[in-house]
């Protein structure tokens, strides 16, 4: 479970939305909602969500409740206020309350050791530092590592809380216990363990009988029962690159940290019940001094305002005290906060990945909209922001400097994308009236100014550098052996070069600058980010490549990716390829409609100096067959002219185009698709709406130093099925992203787009205007 606060770190269309109300508008509160819904229509659809769903609390009443999306997007049943969602770190609240009644109970203390309840706890503890108490626990002041060696976040085995706690035993602390903030679901699974251990049940029971049952949250669980999977929202995970997949579904081993199910229902009944002061009719649910005790920060000097209370995150808003939480668990990202003095709350929850930053926002918002109607002012104008146009992004693209400090801006399919030099987020830029505006899925609201081609961050006015004319420098060889990809296919850890310094892109979306401290030892940034404090140990083979590495305690596995280190990737067909070649060469294109171009195919071998290596006239290429006759390569004469200006371009650098493949018959493109699983029909083409590559309006290619003739190495391989593929894939070294960028550049310059799921592949910006040709080459000549 990620820990989500918005901080700038330089210091395809979504589902069509529709409004399910499960709960009408209430008054005073019917226009702000009318703005809010406003919000929420725009950034379902503009961020892709599959679903969303909100709850706005007022003291004892729920004054609007409704779910936008899908729940289901295969079977089109939509979200409502009842689809139930995993919760991720919301979950810690409802774990700490059940501690918290026992201490009512005296049958906890809180400031007593936790091997008191649990013996067979043993972290490894310096001399002189203290025991680790429920409240340090609680409050992410024990110092434990974020994650546990079994049972993590990561780990799909689902071992169970006693196997993932007894994996803590002889770890030591990141920090003396009590002395700073690390935020740790490893601690909460202690926690969950001291309920399960100390009252003799299953922890996942016990919380259900004494706190979600009390509470009326008859849809919320820790487990996944039927009735909770039967309304469970799909949930969708996404790369930097442009992957998406469905969410995994595993329980986590260290379940009391982030695997309640709920609805934003059921969590505004918690919300009244906090709003009462612990009351649920006239029974007493938590006294009113524990849930003061709760909001207050602990461990900090007398009149903070902010940090972590006992489970509840607290800070300010408008002036207000603030309480709530974050979650985010794959595929799925919950906002619960609330202003316990005005007695006013929301809860957002939607369904994909870290989207914490749009759930953030629209409970912001709803909370101001909510203060303004309760007082009778007039609604706060919701901020939006405009998208850049192609031209604006290609523009600002670029590497900008202040003094020590850096930034890189870049562009992808029209849109620019802010990298800071110290890591953290991604985040794409939009337009804020004069000024950019970070606003993406992880960030919101983080403005820059933007003066005569300087980018401004506060005191910080970022220059633009002249691009440069030269590729980057190779990576030390020491780092060679650990650049790579290690863990498991739903969450691998990347460790690559960027600037002649190793980074590591961690749970998908963090990206951290990593400090060597020996040849195999690297630290995660000391004051950012979420595993600060937590080291990488590799271990390496007799040759220097790394086998695995130990991120933060938790051990990856090296992953194997047909493709490294020059070799062709290969999978093996469905069907025997004789079979397809029978039935694709009887098989017809589909019609087209329409006036189209009368086709002019050029042979690329009259570009001079353009060189072939044309794999699919040789067995090696991913299907191990020849598909051509001759090794030959075409394109409509306005593509090859274009890209006889792109060579000509290339060369003034030292550069030349290699061609793998052109114009290809329609009959292959059919093998390809009915050849290959379906998991990789991403990168084949569908035969019922015909290829580019048909057309004569594609080119797959690289680039070849023309000194040495030798291929230039990109970050993956030719026809390599992977995420490495991916143009905006940010693994590999500094070299190889800059020569794929300069390949990007020189072909879009010439109306080419780059493929969004292959490097080499381009596509001619009039390809909608040629037929789809189905003739061989030698019917070509």
């Amino acid at each position: 479970m990620r820990c989500f606060v918005a901080v700038f770190a330089l210091c395809a269309l979504g589902p069509p939305v529709f409004a399910q109300p499960s709960v009408p508008a209430a008054e005073p509160y019917r226009a702000a909602v009318a703005e809010l819904e406003k919000l929420i229509k725009h950034e379902v659809g503009d961020k892709k969500l599959p679903a969303l769903s909100i709850a706005l609390v007022d003291d004892q009443k729920v004054v609007w409740a409704a779910g936008y999306g899908f729940q289901d997007r295969d079977k089109k049943i939509p979200a409502t206020a009842e689809t139930v969602y995993r919760v991720g770190s919301v979950s810690k609240l409802f774990t700490d309350v059940a501690v918290m009644q026992l201490v009512e109970e005296r049958k906890l203390d809180l400031d007593a050791p936790v091997a008191k309840y649990i013996p067979d706890f043993k972290p490894t503890y310096k001399d002189g530092e203290k025991q680790i108490t429920l409240r340090m626990l609680m409050s992410h002041r024990s110092g434990l590592i974020r994650e546990p060696p079994v049972g993590n976040y990561f780990d799909p085995t689902e071992p169970g809380v006693e196997k993932t706690v007894a994996s803590l035993n002889g770890i030591g602390l990141i920090y003396p216990p009590e002395s700073r903030i690390k935020y740790s679901n490893a601690a909460i699974g202690v926690v969950g363990y001291t309920l399960q251990k100390s009252q003799n049940e299953q922890f996942e029971k016990y919380v259900q009988r004494r706190v979600l049952e009390p509470l009326g949250m008859s849809a919320s669980s820790f487990l996944p029962t039927p009735a909770v999977k039967k309304r469970l929202a799909d949930a969708v995970m996404w790369t930097y690159q442009g992957r998406e997949f469905p969410a995994p579904t595993f329980e986590l081993g260290e379940a009391p940290a982030g695997c309640m199910y709920s609805t934003v229902l059921d969590l505004a009944k918690f919300q009244s019940c906090l709003f009462t002061g612990g009351k649920l009719g006239d029974k007493m649910f938590l006294k009113q001094e524990t849930l003061a005790e709760m909001f207050r920060p602990q461990f900090s000097e007398k009149g903070t305002k902010s940090g972590f209370g006992l489970g509840f995150s607290l800070g300010e808003f408008e002036g207000k005290s603030r309480v709530g939480h974050g979650g985010a668990i794959y595929g799925f990202a919950t906002t619960f906060v609330a202003l316990p003095g005005e007695k006013i709350g929301a809860v957002v929850v939607a369904s994909r990945d870290v989207s914490n930053a749009v759930t953030g926002r629209i409970a912001d918002d709803a909370l101001r909209q909510m203060l303004a109607a309760k007082s009778g002012k007039p609604l706060p104008k919701i901020e939006m922001s405009e998208p850049l146009t192609t031209d604006e992004a290609v523009a600002l693209a670029g590497r900008y400097r202040a003094g020590e400090r850096w930034a890189d801006v870049f562009e992808s399919g029209g849109r620019a994308f802010f990298e800071p030099d110290r890591g953290g987020a991604r985040m794409q830029l939009r337009k804020f009236g004069n000024e950019l505006i970070a606003d993406d899925t992880q960030v919101w609201g983080n403005k820059l100014g933007l003066t005569d081609g300087k980018i401004t961050n506060g005191k910080l006015a970022f220059e633009k550098e002249k691009p440069a004319l030269a590729p980057p420098a190779e990576p030390p060889s020491k780092y060679k052996g650990l650049i790579g990809e290690y863990g498991w296919d739903h969450l691998p850890l990347y460790i690559y070069e960027r600037d002649g310094k190793l980074h590591a892109l961690i749970e998908l979306t963090e990206i951290d600058p990593l400090t060597e401290e020996s040849e195999n030892v690297f630290a995660f940034p000391a004051d950012r980010g979420m595993y600060h404090g937590e080291k990488l140990v590799f271990t390496r083979d007799a040759t220097g490549r790394a086998t695995k590495v130990t991120s933060a305690s938790v051990v990856m596995e090296r992953r194997k990716i047909d493709g490294e280190n020059g070799e062709t990737f290969k999978i093996k067909s469905v069907r025997p390829l004789a079979d397809l070649r029978k039935e694709a060469l009887a098989a017809k294109p589909p019609a087209e409609r329409g006036e189209l171009l009368k086709p002019e195919l050029i042979d690329l071998a009259t570009i001079d100096g353009v060189k072939f290596d044309i794999r699919y006239a040789t067995d090696n290429n991913f299907l191990s067959t020849p598909f051509y006759s001759s090794a030959k390569a075409y394109m409509q004469k306005p593509a090859a002219d274009a890209l006889a200006r792109v060579h000509t371009k290339l060369k003034e650098q030292g550069y030349g185009l290699l061609v793998f493949d052109a114009y290809r018959p329609w009959y292959v493109t059919k093998m390809f698709w009915d050849a290959a699983p379906e998991k990789f029909h991403g990168f084949v083409a569908d035969p019922s709406k015909g290829s580019r590559h048909n057309r004569g309006c594609a080119v797959d290619l690289t680039l070849y130093d023309l000194k040495t003739g030798k291929v230039v190495e990109m970050v993956s391989g030719y026809d390599e099925f992977s995420d490495r593929a991916f143009p905006d894939y940010m693994g590999g070294t500094s070299r190889q992203r800059w020569h794929r960028e300069l390949l990007r550049s020189a072909m879009h310059a010439e109306g080419f787009t780059v493929y969004e799921e292959e490097w080499w592949h381009f596509d001619y910006k009039d390809w909608k205007k040629y037929p789809i040709l189905n003739k061989t080459f030698e019917e070509l000549k």
